[in-house]
């Protein structure tokens, strides 16, 4: 080991992952996630449209 050489060395990049035939399970789950997304997109679209759901911070009471 010369100086240069010192520390960890990169591991060799892996070899790029054949594109797999997806079967009837994977393509329903994939569906179902997008669906699920985009109903949680709708949902913040919603919700930001409102106002905040708390008033104030500290609340004071009458009494002096």
């Amino acid at each position: 080991m010369s100086g240069r050489e010192g520390g960890k060395k990169k591991p060799l990049k892996a070899p790029k992952k054949d594109s797999k035939e997806m079967d009837e399970d994977e393509m329903a789950f994939k569906q179902k996630q997008k669906e699920q997304q985009k109903a949680m997109e709708a949902a913040k679209q919603k919700a930001s449209q409102k106002g905040p759901l708390v008033g104030g911070g500290i609340k004071k009471s009458g009494k002096k």
